[in-house]
């Protein structure tokens, strides 16, 4: 009986009827720390790809090229909204949330590294990823004049003397993974190495 008049003196109060046939729930208020897709701030695309080096989350995001040039586009059902891509972009191409402005706060950065590592006991020495890496073709059409011996030595990646791959110049690696996608073994791979800066760099 307590409890029954208990609840009829709160349903005979006004702000009762009004909550009840008027309700209304408090605005939304993004946090600081929120994260939103990654949309473009109109600055044009360098082209570098490190948006979709360092993307954690495989065809959240894929640089095409337009009429206008170079637009990185976001698919949304592949997207987790982490904002790294927003972070390790050099010429702030995208933004998201409230990441860039924190990001210049607190002079933070992004240095993003890559590894080759090979699997001796599944590489054939095809050559292939050699043969396909744009480094490697940028360098041999550069030293088109000179000799092998010379050329090879600037190489990323070539075919050693032994007939297995050999990583020569791993700190010219871009990490696009192109050596990875021709390759009929799957005995090489690309590792990402990414370390958070923070601070003013010399």
């Amino acid at each position: 009986m307590v409890s029954l008049y208990y609840y009829i003196q709160e349903v005979a109060r006004l702000r009762w009827w009004k909550s009840f046939f008027f309700p209304r729930t408090q605005a939304l208020v993004s946090p600081p720390y929120f994260r939103d897709f990654p949309e473009s701030t109109g600055n044009p695309c360098s082209h570098t790809l490190l948006c979709m080096m360092v993307c954690p989350s495989p065809g959240a995001i894929e640089v095409l090229k337009t009429e206008k040039g170079w637009i990185p586009f976001i698919h949304k059902e592949c997207c987790i909204r982490c904002g790294i891509c927003v972070e390790a972009c050099p010429h702030n191409v995208l933004q998201s949330g409230k990441v860039r402005e924190w990001t210049q706060i607190q002079s933070s950065h992004l240095n993003c590294s890559f590894y080759i590592e090979i699997k001796d006991f599944k590489c054939t020495g095809c050559g292939n990823c050699s043969s396909a890496c744009p480094v490697n073709i940028e360098i041999r059409d550069r030293d088109s004049n000179s000799n092998k011996l010379e050329i090879s030595n600037n190489l990323v990646i070539r075919v050693g003397s032994k007939g297995k791959v050999k990583v020569q110049n791993s700190d010219k690696c871009t990490g696009c993974k192109i050596c990875e996608t021709v390759c009929p073994n799957n005995s090489i791979y690309i590792v990402k190495i990414l370390e958070a800066v923070q601070g003013v760099v010399n």
